[in-house]
């Protein structure tokens, strides 16, 4: 008889209570002396009728079990073996052959026991703690608001190929302690718009700001209505870029097309955030370091700052990208360069160790993100935050540059209130983005590449009148074909050119196709169209309609034109303000 049936030793282990006596070599059974043991201990089980053997229970049931295979639940059975059969008085137990003695299990079991325990414990938290997980995921998917993008979207970001998300600050005063922040009654406008580029190889960015005060054309958006319906809100044009959200019913959708208008870029995704992603997002990290080169008391903003380095959160972190008229010319522009400087700091704390190795502050980050961001419908779940999250975390932080879009003071405002393209250069930062060109410099491996790809340019050029090309329109205006064929032949001499019709597909960037004997043909076709190496697709040639090789030409969606170079640039601007998230700058 175990401890446990007698009600004697509560938490005793059956196993310590057998213990090896030196004299005989033999493992005896040692009850506490305190438990008095009655006189005539009641049979374990009853006998077994019509000389059928006992019923034994089964080993690990908790109970002993009856002739009729019931569990008592009043015996805990040794690990790892049956309970020692118990002695009656006056008769001594017979050993069982080739034994003297009846050994219970050894000490070694207790540990068996405990290891037991303790996994079946930690499968048990593991489990626990999946679905604790699974429910704070369901948590974290019903803090997530989200609106349709009404098809102004490329359809979702796409992990082998480069990424350009849309983010959007609003200046609509919702939230706790909001309301005294300048217009309380803002239908929220895009105060604050950057473009974020990630190139395909995830080596670089580019963060391209907006100046809220840029004057666009806004085109008609269709847009969805809360009952599900759509409405096409009519374009403007002439106007303020902020006004492409908010204003008569302006979704983030009619910014995404705005910014499409503009920069010819097509964004994957948008993301808006209020004045409260500011806040709880800095007071999630524990705060961001920026570094003012001057002393700050902006009563507007509400930010009073001494001159040098100052950790920043919550309410004082809003009013430091607020600030405005205590930096630079006291505009927007100059409001531009100091969220920048806010915006690099955020994620260098993102991305440090103090951040990532700190459970607290993810799961603090995650909750602030989760409620303080509105996202496009193609990204309402946290499964799709966590993979965008994972491309963008393969960036170094040096090679992730800020620069703002190119502008000039509006020449027909007398007061200046207002800014428009710089022609010289805006078009040139923007073909760099579409092209997926970084405006740092990056690996080295990446300069070979391009180094490699520059090299189908360089060589022998045959005579344009031995250029041999077939046209086709893959992506471009409708009778660009035709226009190049006449341009090649009566502009530029290339008269062995002919127009192919459509291609089978649609292209994003016009490609010329050749083969290896055509190289010099393709160097000459390509220095006349303004065509980059990376537009020179070795490959095999096709017959004309005179049965002779030639190469093909395929316009796609880059074309501009007969006589428009389609080179990209190669670096950034002459006069472009830029910076990279990893250095610390002082805001004057």
């Amino acid at each position: 008889m175990d401890a446990q049936g007698r009600g004697r030793a509560d938490d005793i282990d059956p196993a310590d209570q057998w213990v090896l006596n030196p004299n005989t070599g033999e493992y005896e059974l040692r009850l506490p002396p305190s438990s008095p043991q009655s006189g005539v201990p009641s049979p374990r089980r009853p006998p077994a009728s019509d000389g059928a053997p006992p019923v034994r229970g089964r080993r690990g049931t908790g109970g002993r079990t009856d002739a009729d295979g019931r569990t008592d639940g009043s015996r805990t059975d040794a690990p790892g073996r049956g309970a020692p059969p118990r002695r009656r008085r006056g008769v001594p137990e017979e050993p069982l052959p080739g034994r003297r003695g009846r050994r219970p299990a050894k000490k070694a079991a207790k540990g068996k026991k405990v290891l037991l325990w303790t996994g079946g414990t930690m499968a048990f938290v593991l489990v626990a703690g999946a679905g604790a997980a699974y429910f704070y995921i369901e948590h974290l998917n019903g803090n997530i608001a989200s609106v349709s993008d009404d098809g102004a979207s490329t359809g979702g970001f796409q992990k082998d190929k480069a990424i350009n998300i849309l983010l959007i600050g609003t200046d609509k005063r919702t939230g706790k302690g909001n309301e005294s922040y300048g217009d309380s009654g803002s239908v929220g406008h895009a105060d604050t718009t950057i473009l974020l580029h990630v190139s395909k190889d995830r080596s670089n960015a580019t963060a391209l700001s907006i100046p809220r005060d840029l004057i666009v054309d806004v085109p008609d958006c269709p847009t969805t209505q809360e009952d599900g319906t759509q409405k096409v809100i009519p374009g403007t044009q002439k106007v303020r870029f902020n006004t492409s959200l908010g204003q008569d019913g302006r979704t983030p959708s009619c910014t995404m097309r705005t910014v499409t208008e503009l920069t010819g870029v097509k964004p994957d995704n948008f993301m808006v955030a209020d004045f409260n992603a500011v806040k709880t997002l800095t007071s999630a990290v524990g705060g961001v370091e920026v570094c003012l080169g001057k002393d700050i008391d902006d009563p507007d903003s509400h930010l009073k700052l001494s001159k040098g380095t100052h950790t920043i959160e919550g309410e004082q972190a809003l009013a430091f990208v607020r600030t405005r008229h205590a930096v630079g010319f006291g505009g927007d522009l100059s409001r531009i360069g100091l969220q920048q400087q806010f915006l690099s700091a955020l994620m260098r704390k993102l991305k440090s160790n103090d951040t990532l190795t700190s459970p607290s502050k993810m799961l603090d980050l995650a909750e602030a993100g989760t409620k303080a961001l509105t996202v496009d419908s193609q990204l309402d779940s946290i499964g799709k935050l966590k993979d965008l999250g994972l491309e963008l975390g393969k960036l170094n932080t040096k090679n992730l540059t800020f620069t703002t879009t190119p502008v000039i003071d509006n020449p027909t405002e007398k007061v200046k209130s207002t800014v428009v393209l710089n022609e010289s250069t805006a078009p040139q930062v923007f073909d760099m983005i579409k092209n997926d060109v970084s405006f740092t410099a990056v690996k080295d491996k990446k300069k070979k590449e391009a180094a490699a790809v520059a090299a189908r340019l360089k060589g022998s050029k045959a005579p344009a009148s031995e250029v041999r090309v077939r046209i086709l329109n893959g992506g471009a205006d409708p009778g660009s074909a035709q226009e190049t064929l006449s341009w090649l032949q009566v502009e530029e001499g290339v008269t062995k050119s002919e127009n192919a019709g459509n291609a089978p597909a649609e292209l994003a960037k016009t490609t010329l196709e050749y083969a290896p004997d055509q190289a010099d043909q393709a160097r000459r076709l390509a220095d006349i169209m303004g065509l980059s190496g990376a537009a020179m697709k070795p490959g095999e040639s096709v017959e004309n309609a005179q049965g002779l090789p030639t190469m093909t030409l395929t316009l796609g969606k880059d074309f501009k034109g007969a006589g428009a170079s389609l080179t990209a640039p190669s670096k950034a601007p002459e006069g472009v303000q830029k910076s990279t998230a990893d250095k610390v700058e002082c805001a004057e």
